[in-house]
């Protein structure tokens, strides 16, 4: 339970006619995690004398392409046919999402599902490719088209038919804008060039341009085109075009709603097919998914012309259950080894925490599993915490608010996904505490009885009433931190001593351990004038530095004020207690002004600005109290002994979403 899951490791050889139905039954029981051996072979020449390296099977090219096609698909109608929702909708089925119901599908062999595949591909690809097809033609022509409206719509003032306006040998146009200034000063400038030249311009919007139409001799084309460019001259291309402008702009514009229409019959096709397909083509994916991953994990293992040996992690309780399930699918033609795990073994990590600890382990894989040895605070971090971050939030009917969305998004979403569940179940311990430390520290939307009802809640303990005491809710926060940083001490001293690091589990745990003992005692002396204790706390605190010094150097003494700034860092629980009691108390304050000192509207507008008030103080205090709670734990709490940097056990197994096998 504070350690991470008791792993062994199982190596398996088995006749190679047996492999496929061992790993059909551990892939879909999804309780071992499968290591790659194949790379060991290739490494090591003992191994390599005995076993070679094993490769993945010949279908799982093929599947894989089948995989491929069958995704394919399945985008490219999810793609085309997007359903609009009414937010009604959204919301109702963000509430209460459909759960998607199993289908029962018989256990096919890899040459099975591969015709099963390409039977029921077969069946719509054509249809679809086709549909595809002429939908990228559709879109093709529909761009062109734009293109065509673009260019013409530059050349529509000019009423004049292009198809008479050919390139000669020796006469040829130049169709462009340039601003009204400079081209006031382009017939100078031309005639600089040649006389031989005909000029037309069109007034255009804005009116600070003009559309010019040239004609003029080949031989002085580009001449007069290097001019008008540094005269800021934007030239129309009109080569090849013909027709007048405005017939080729109605024409195009005619054709664009005839694509329009035959695109809108093409999706309503589509749409059929994927009301016809859609959920078999899912199935299919599903089982294509599976299977793949079975014919890919053969290139884990280790080979004989006849055998084929595998590596497996177990979690102890399932060493039995992974034994059996081998046994059986070989039917006894098996040999079986379990090991404990050596030192220097890369065991996977899985945590293995109670029920109501579980949706804390995403916080640690977050961060970083633990080593296999090392304490596992998964526990300690549930219970920790939602107490911080009520202490944080302290006010109960914000605490009331958190634990009613944490509770829609566990009997909402989280029935569907395991995250969202998780985090609900996570917002509700962190409410319940917010509104039992309100209920303690007069919070409840602020000051709102005390200010509108002149009453204080019957709950209040007035020695930590956060508004009239803080300075005991800071001594509260302070003893909770020193506790904190002192459990984390005392879990790294253990990890460090159980591994045989006492020399870092003295100079990084239990010299501060001995050096705030040495400082209690002197405290409880110096209050209780009690003579004796200020001489043992004086001696334990000396002794405290001075192992601080030998295993630390002088480096030691800098590390003091690193560990007190540490301490106080958890004076962030009373910071942000003021903070949401102070902002709720805010909002009450310009609710009362507006209700009180303006005439009619102040009425209506006093409730809006109460409501939307606290809403928006609670949702940026309870996201300020998540984010600094989740802090003290990674930066203050886990610096203290957490090693972390082992890789998560990942099962072998079948994510079955859709299908079940027919047993």
């Amino acid at each position: 339970m504070f350690l991470p899951a008791r792993m062994r490791k199982l190596k398996i050889i088995t006749f190679e006619k047996y492999t496929d139905p061992v790993i059909r039954s551990l892939h879909e029981e999804g309780i071992t995690q499968i290591d790659n051996i194949s790379e060991r072979i290739q490494e090591d020449p003992q191994w390599a004398q005995l076993l070679k390296p094993s490769k993945p099977t010949p279908q799982t090219t093929r599947i894989a392409s089948l995989l491929m096609r069958t995704t394919g698909i399945i985008d490219f109608m999810n793609t085309l046919i997007t359903k609009k929702k009414k937010m009604k909708e959204v919301i109702k089925e963000f509430l209460n999402p459909p759960i998607p119901k199993k289908r029962k599908v018989e256990e096919l062999d890899s040459e099975s599902l591969i015709k099963k595949a390409e039977e029921e591909l077969s069946k719509v690809e054509t249809r679809i490719k086709s549909l595809e097809s002429k939908l990228n033609q559709l879109d093709a022509e529909k761009g062109d088209l734009e293109s065509t409206i673009s260019l013409w719509g530059k050349l529509v003032d000019f009423d004049i038919d292009f198809t008479d306006i050919e390139e000669s040998k020796y006469i040829t146009a130049i169709v462009g804008k340039m601003p009204i200034e400079k081209f006031k000063k382009a017939p100078e400038k031309i005639k600089e060039i040649t006389d031989k030249f005909a000029i037309f311009d069109i007034e255009t919007e804005p009116p600070t341009e003009r559309k010019i139409f040239i004609i003029t001799l080949k031989e002085h084309e580009d001449a007069i085109a290097t001019l008008l460019r540094r005269m800021d001259f934007e030239r129309f291309e009109i080569a090849g075009l013909k027709g007048k402008p405005s017939e080729v702009i109605r024409k195009s514009k005619e054709r664009l709603k005839e694509i329009h229409e035959e695109r809108k019959t093409t999706i309503e096709e589509v749409e059929k097919i994927k009301n016809e397909w859609e959920e078999e083509l899912l199935i299919l994916k599903e089982q294509l998914t599976i299977e793949k991953e079975r014919n890919e994990i053969y290139a884990a293992f280790g080979e004989t012309e006849n055998t084929v040996m595998l590596e497996t992690w177990v979690p102890l309780k399932d060493c039995e259950k992974a034994e059996k399930i081998i046994k059986k699918a070989s039917e006894d033609h098996c040999v079986i080894e379990r090991e404990k795990p050596n030192p220097d073994d890369d065991v996977p990590i899985l945590l293995e925490n109670p029920r109501f600890a579980k949706p804390f382990e995403t916080f640690i894989k977050m961060y970083s599993p633990p080593k296999y040895n090392e304490y596992d605070p998964t526990i300690f971090m549930a219970i920790v915490l939602p107490f911080f971050f009520g202490f944080c939030l302290t006010d109960a009917f914000y605490g009331i608010i958190d634990a009613l969305v944490g509770f829609i998004l566990y009997r909402g979403p989280g029935k569907v996904n395991k995250f969202m569940r998780s985090f609900g179940i996570i917002f509700m311990a962190c409410g319940l505490w917010a509104f039992i430390l309100g209920m303690v520290t007069n919070g409840f939307l602020g000051d709102f009885f005390p200010r509108f009802f002149h009453i204080n809640l019957p709950t209040v303990i007035p020695l930590i009433d956060a508004f009239k005491e803080p300075q005991n809710v800071l001594l509260m926060a302070l003893v909770t931190g020193v506790l904190h940083i002192n459990f984390g001490l005392i879990v790294g001293a253990r990890n460090n001593i159980k591994m045989g690091n006492m020399r870092e589990a003295m100079g990084s745990q239990i010299v501060w351990l001995i050096l705030e003992a040495g400082i209690l005692l002197l405290a409880l002396g110096w209050l209780f004038n009690i003579f004796p204790l200020l001489i043992a706390g004086g001696g334990i605190a000396v002794l405290g530095i001075i192992l601080l010094v030998y295993y630390n150097g002088l480096f030691g003494l800098i590390d003091a004020s690193g560990f007190l700034g540490t301490i106080l860092s958890y004076s962030r629980l009373l910071a942000l207690c003021l903070s949401t009691g102070g902002m709720a108390m805010t909002v009450n304050i310009v609710t009362e002004i507006c209700a009180n000192l303006i005439p009619v509207i102040g009425v209506a507008l006093a409730p809006i600005i109460f409501v939307f008030g606290h809403i928006a103080n609670d949702t940026f205090q309870s996201l300020g109290a998540f984010i600094h709670s989740l802090r003290l734990h990674y930066v203050e709490f886990f610096s203290q002994f957490f090693m972390g940097g082992k890789r998560k056990f990942t099962p072998f197994s079948a994510e079955r979403k859709l299908t079940k096998i027919e047993r």
